[in-house]
């Protein structure tokens, strides 16, 4: 029998997301310097992104880029070019709705003040306008804005903003009337000292995000509105990146993403900042922010915000993602990842037929579903990478002969992974060991799953295999690395466990 008296194990569970703001000691053992196309998984570890598909195989109109994205009675309302268009999913052809002119991007809201919802959208361009399913409605009354670029519906009034003419003004409407700009019947104007780019409707609040300034407007009606600062140092960096998510409002400031709720108890210090973990990540993020989209996955407590260079491929395009979940001292925060390979021009999420629908309108004016049945992205591999930081295990002086890694991880069908040992930041001077296949379990009853074979199969038995593998090789310093570049399924990293004899100091 072997002695394994001199054999030392230690166990990592991963979690903590990825981090760029550490150096490798600092860091926890769970977290990864690399996460690309992984997500930290409410459920624990770490998964490799679900696919894209196109949600409907028509084009909105041509290859016109999509500009904006609603869904809206059980389909979608998506604006390209110069027309607004109402589709459905699988492959049926989009009608048009109404005809703008050279419109920017969009943004939308929903409300309902006679019985019959109705979608308002504004473009930064043209007169705002009003689709209730069948009737389009340009909203050209006297005192209508000419161009607004935000709109939100707050106690029962219609709010403007982003006007050219008066960038610093929000206009309202009459209660129960979005035509109706008249003073004597309830409408009105405010002023605030920056500049608005996005108004947002958060609990009883609306939210007033300008450029270097936030407000908030309060109050049950016009009688006793307040408009009262949130912070007078910072603003938002781009309304589109304003999302709700696990009861507050996230937005991409200039140092970072934000809660509103950090920030306006806190005021403007670095704590109200979400994403310090991926600091260097945001400094690349703020430079497109021209190009941001973000989107909310609700069942998976997700923030998506995307933000590709016109001239990048699809492949070379870039994302992060938040998940606010349980951290390991049992608290709630914010763990990130990147996404690589996905390029949407613009995001919506929502509901249809009781359904959560994750959705992007592409550069190519094609509608694609996140989150979808296909283990691709819309017919292209999955890049998903993860790497951990180099690992001292306890005392970076002393050598570690590796025994064997043992992994525990989930599949949800066949998968096509590399796993490998890299010894002292993949120094040149230390010979590094051939990576090894993570196995698809054979015999396993999921049910869709390509394993799983009537006959074969085995009732009750478990996706959530544990491997033993022997490596080979020493260093000081351990790394875990994971490479998956293939059309094969999902999969969930949850923990592994090293196991060496411990040599000399050096």
């Amino acid at each position: 029998m072997p002695d394994t008296s001199l054999i030392s194990p230690v166990t990592v569970g991963l979690g903590g997301g990825l981090i760029l703001d550490k150096d490798d000691f600092s860091i926890a053992p769970g977290a990864a310097v690399k996460l690309q196309n992984f997500e930290p998984s409410i459920k624990g570890g770490y998964r490799r992104l679900s696919g894209t598909s196109k949600w409907n195989t028509n084009q909105v109109n041509g290859d016109e880029k999509i500009l904006g994205l609603r869904v809206f009675n059980s389909g979608v309302v998506a604006a390209a070019g110069n027309l607004v268009r109402f589709g459905s999913a699988g492959s049926g052809s989009y009608s048009t709705i109404g005809t703008r002119t050279s419109a920017g991007r969009y943004k939308f809201d929903i409300f309902n003040f006679n019985n019959t919802e109705k979608l308002i959208m504004v473009d930064d361009v043209n007169q705002a306008a009003t689709y209730d399913g069948s009737t389009y409605t340009l909203i050209t009354t006297t005192g209508a804005p000419s161009d607004p670029a935000s709109v939100a519906v707050f106690k029962d009034h219609m709010f403007f903003a982003g006007m050219s003419s008066n960038p610093q003004e929000v206009v309202f409407t009459a209660p129960f009337a979005e035509t109706d700009f008249s003073a004597a019947n309830g409408a009105g104007s405010i002023r605030v000292d920056t500049s608005v780019v996005e108004l947002k409707v958060f609990r009883d609040t609306l939210y007033i995000f300008g450029i270097d300034k936030i407000y908030k407007l309060v109050g049950s009606s016009i009688a006793d509105w307040q408009v009262q600062p949130v912070t007078q140092t910072l603003g938002c960096a781009d309304g589109h990146s304003v999302q709700e998510l696990g009861g507050d409002l996230l937005f991409l400031s200039l140092d970072g993403v934000r809660t509103i709720a950090g920030t306006e108890k806190i005021g403007d210090v670095e704590l109200g900042t979400i994403s310090k973990p991926i600091q260097p990540r945001i400094e690349d993020v703020v430079a497109s922010r021209e190009r941001i989209s973000s989107v909310i996955v609700r069942g998976k407590s997700q923030y998506r915000l995307f933000y590709p260079s016109d001239g990048d491929s699809v492949f070379n395009s870039r994302g992060i993602l938040a998940v606010l979940k349980r951290t390991a001292q049992g608290g709630i925060g914010f763990e990130f990842a990147d996404i690589k390979g996905i390029k949407p021009a613009a995001m919506a999420s929502g509901f249809i037929s009781g359904n959560e629908v994750i959705l992007e309108g592409g550069y190519d004016g094609y509608v694609r579903q996140q989150e979808s049945t296909t283990d691709t992205f819309d017919g292209e591999n999955v890049v998903a990478i993860y790497r951990s930081p180099d690992l001292s295990l306890g005392d970076a002086g002393i050598r570690k002969s590796m025994e064997r890694v043992i992994v525990n991880y989930e599949v949800e069908g066949t998968i096509d992974v590399d796993m490998r040992i890299r010894f002292d930041g993949d120094a040149d001077s230390t010979p590094q060991p051939d990576p090894f296949d993570l196995s698809s379990p054979g015999g396993i009853a999921l049910y869709g799953g390509a394993t799983s074979t009537y006959g074969t199969a085995v009732y009750g038995s478990s996706g959530a295999p544990i491997q033993r593998q022997t490596v080979e090789g020493s260093g000081f310093l351990l790394a875990v690395k994971v490479d998956h570049n293939s059309a094969q399924s999902p999969f969930t990293l949850h923990s592994y466990q090293l196991e060496f004899i411990p040599g000399g100091r050096q």
